[in-house]
């Protein structure tokens, strides 16, 4: 299962689990944009044998249950879930409309909740994989994304403390932090009014691909770690805020303040 399917991570996971051999159910608000790219690659029996597609809203509960049920009723168990759909944000706290800031929390930790909640019973039976797609800003706070950086650390602690729960259950948890990614996600990211900001503020050509980080997960799906840190970048960015908690927050306030019509300076 991997939500968030339409588009940049999602949709290069869900090409990259097919091509590997697996089943897969995906979702997402824009079902159609799926069906649209598994028909370029695949045959209509394949798609309809090995694909199934539900249109979900992850910040729905009724939805992210929907979802769950569908994947079973369709497939007889889950072996994994990825949770990736999520949305992102640019805009001082202080300027932010509460609507901005609760929409984070809704897509980004209420819907991994949810999907997490109604699928666990049925990962315990297959002893699968509960991914969550969280990012550096979980461990590292970035200025002018409040509510991202607060919707990712708390996936990251949900996770953590499904993983303890789970230990003797075999239960396999992954968190998964692959730092800026070539996607769409800066581009219909929230501005502090709750509008598509339209553009990316950042150089897209010089990030990773939506597929490089898509076959990695998949890797570290396949060999149960427990999380990915995929970037130079992130994982110095995790090491350094360890012991230089003041100089990371200032080298982070920079780096962000260099972005075009940055929110501060």
């Amino acid at each position: 299962m991997v939500s968030g399917a339409s588009s940049g991570i999602g949709k290069a996971l869900a090409l990259e689990l097919l091509h590997r051999g697996y089943n897969v159910s995906l979702s997402a608000r824009r079902d159609y944009l799926i069906l649209e790219y598994l028909q370029k690659e695949f045959s209509p029996e394949e798609i309809e044998q090995r694909c199934l597609v539900v249109k979900t809203d992850v910040s729905v509960e009724a939805d992210c249950r929907n979802w769950v049920e569908k994947t079973v009723e369709r497939f007889g168990r889950i072996d994994a879930l990825v949770n990736n759909a999520g949305i992102s944000m640019r805009g001082l706290f202080s300027e932010c409309k509460l609507d901005v800031l609760k929409r984070l929390m809704d897509v980004n930790f209420w819907g991994t909740t949810y999907c997490s909640y109604y699928a666990i019973e049925h990962l315990l039976k297959t002893k699968g994989s509960l991914v969550g797609i969280s990012s550096i800003a979980g461990y590292q706070s970035l200025p002018g994304r409040a509510a991202y950086s607060a919707s990712k650390a708390a996936i990251q602690a949900l996770l953590k403390t499904i993983r303890i729960e789970n230990k003797k259950k075999g239960l396999h948890v992954m968190i998964a932090c692959p730092g800026f990614t070539a996607s769409n996600i800066r581009a219909v990211a929230l501005d502090k009014d709750g509008k598509p900001q339209g553009q990316t503020p950042r150089n897209e050509n010089k990030m990773m691909t939506a597929e490089k980080v898509a076959h990695l997960i998949a890797n570290g799906m396949e060999h149960r770690k427990r999380s990915l840190i995929l970037t130079p970048l992130g994982r110095l960015t995790i090491f350094v805020g360890k012991f230089w908690p003041k100089l990371t927050e200032d080298v982070s306030y920079s780096y962000m303040a260099r972005e075009p019509n940055s929110p501060f300076k």
